[in-house]
């Protein structure tokens, strides 16, 4: 392909919106082109890249014994009404309405769809297991798009689902589903973790994680170097120690005033923060609900949102603090309070006796006892995890990293085929949910996170297998006959060999191609000029580690061959 007929347009401005690398990059390579907040035009170059990735995608998903279909887009809202996900989906669910008053949605997933048609075709165990996936656009009404491909509301997805008759069954295709996701991301060239994952919306009993590291991940991750344990912060557990404390005759109030934070009230009292404990209020759909936890630690929202089974889960407003509490936020304690659930962290088990807010303004309680002066209604592990916390598995350090979601496979059980009725009947005429796994891998944002993985201050550094191409020749005068002709040749023996290559063919300065060549990433690039030329040398550089030599015009094609090796 010829650059002055390819469709590529580069540019030096950073879009204002831009704030991670991989959307900055883009934009920057011409690869995207912003329709509304959250949807691209993916352009040429973007979509070469993509196709690369799906072929890996496709091959993959046929050694793991999954066939491809294509499902609509647009779903009738009677199947997410029979799932129960109509209303529990939220927001982010976009909802449409069609001409007879008929309300659909633009799919963001496609359980619903995929147990519609595996009930209306399968009947008996015989017919088990099935395996389906599908290449397609999902939407998602995310209410603050952001990070361009990473976190878009309209995003390409490869989604797969399996039906099985027992655990079992759905054990082995889950374990071959988590191969073919570490032979996609090992055949893409990228370093990648997989951590025990939240299974968020799509519901289930176990799912992992397919995480690209890249220190601008979005994703915290944690994991022990000792035991290999590994989880997303809003999967992690931890087991933390209890600080030795006293145990009091009473619990007592001690004057704090104006100290609402748990690191004031430990100082003032000269304690460690470890023997304090701090209580929030969250509004939920279910009511109030009080925490307890170490005065040191933070709430994981997303496992408290696990525990209590919410469709939402947010701090209470000061006004609600102070109705429940009697007093300013900072004094919330569990002694005496009253028309909540009161819940405690782990965290908090041991604690012989302990500081916490006295339900008033500018005071404590020191001494509180549990079973004494006040009971849990349930005991939970809602504590954030981070590095530096005790490994649950080993009592090792955690270390923390961060990564970029690129696949997340789930252990489904019956939590749509039992709602919607797709069964299968086994021994004297028994009826039984099928058991489901599903497993997605987002096509669009693991491109961005190449480029999140992959690039350095002058622009992406694409490995091989997902370039757009993989060799740039540049001809730096396109105004001297004798340097075009050998470009050209060189072009033509680049492709006869089979490679994948751009000619920059365009009138343009040198530095301008060099700019261009680097922003976009080649592999290995290509340059004739009319001094080397003259004296039958060109010039092979590859793109990562910016090395250059110049080899006899005779061995171009070996030259590139051995660097686009190592790509």
């Amino acid at each position: 392909m010829r650059w002055s007929n390819f469709y590529l347009f580069t540019s030096r401005e950073v879009p204002s919106d831009a704030e991670v690398v991989s959307h900055q990059l883009m934009s920057r390579a011409g690869m995207l082109r912003k329709m509304a907040a959250g949807i691209y035009v993916y352009q040429p170059l973007a979509w070469r890249s993509i196709q690369k990735l799906m072929t890996i995608v496709r091959r993959e998903m046929e050694v793991a014994g999954s066939a491809e279909l294509a499902m609509p887009a647009v779903q009738p809202a009677e199947l997410w009404e029979e799932s129960g996900r109509w209303q529990k989906y939220g927001k982010e669910l976009l909802r449409i309405r069609d001409r007879h008053d008929r309300d659909f949605c633009f799919g963001p997933t496609h359980e619903e769809i995929i147990t519609d048609v595996v009930r209306r075709d399968i009947s008996s165990y015989r017919q088990l297991p099935v395996n389906l996936y599908q290449i397609q656009t999902k939407f998602r009404d995310e209410i603050r798009p952001r990070f361009g491909l990473m976190r878009g509301r309209e995003f390409l997805m490869k989604d797969a689902y399996s039906f099985h008759a027992d655990d079992d069954s759905l054990h082995e295709a889950y374990e071959a589903m988590h191969a073919a996701y570490c032979r996609i991301l090992e055949a893409c060239g990228l370093n990648y973790t997989v951590v025990e994952a939240d299974s968020g919306a799509i519901g289930g009993s176990w799912s992992h994680e397919f995480m690209v590291l890249a220190e601008t991940g979005e994703d915290a991750i944690v994991h022990c170097d000792e035991c290999g344990y590994a989880a997303n912060v809003e999967k992690a557990t931890t087991e933390l120690v209890a600080p030795e404390t006293e145990p009091a005759a009473e619990a007592t109030e001690v004057p704090t005033p104006g100290m609402s934070s748990c690191a004031e009230v430990a100082e003032h009292l000269g304690v460690p923060i470890e023997t304090l404990v701090k209580t929030l209020l969250y509004e939920t759909d279910q009511g109030i609900v009080a925490v307890v936890l170490r005065g040191d630690r933070d709430v994981n929202e997303v496992k408290l949102g696990n525990e209590l089974d919410a469709t939402f889960v947010r701090l209470a407003s000061e006004q609600q603090v102070r109705e429940v509490t009697g007093a300013p936020v900072g004094f919330a304690g569990p002694v005496g309070l009253e028309g909540v659930t009161l819940m405690a962290d782990e965290s908090v088990r041991e604690l012989k006796a302990f500081i916490s807010g006295a339900n008033a303004a500018d005071t404590h309680l020191q001494g509180v006892t549990w079973g004494r002066d006040a009971e849990p209604a349930r005991w939970v592990d809602v504590v954030q995890v981070g590095g530096g916390d005790p490994c649950p598995r080993c009592s090792s350090t955690l270390v923390e990293s961060r990564g970029v979601e690129s696949g997340h496979i789930f252990k489904l059980g019956t939590v749509y085929s039992e709602p919607m009725g797709c069964t299968f009947s086994f021994g004297e005429g028994e009826e039984k949910p099928m058991t489901m796994g599903c497993y997605g891998f987002g096509v669009s944002r693991t491109i961005a996170a190449c480029i999140e993985q992959n690039h350095d201050e002058d622009g992406i550094i694409w490995p091989r297998p997902l370039a757009p191409f993989e060799v740039l020749v540049v001809a730096l005068n396109s105004k001297d006959e004798t340097v075009v002709a050998a470009a050209e040749e060189i072009y033509g023996e680049l492709k006869d060999a089979g490679y994948d290559v751009l000619f920059d063919d365009r009138d343009e300065r040198p530095g301008v191609k060099f700019k261009d060549a680097d922003l976009v990433g080649f592999p290995v690039r290509v340059v004739i000029g009319a001094k080397s030329l003259a004296n039958g040398q060109i010039e092979v550089s590859d793109r990562r580690s910016k090395g250059r030599q110049d080899v006899a015009r005779e061995s171009v094609v070996e030259a590139v061959s051995k660097l686009l090796e190592d790509a």
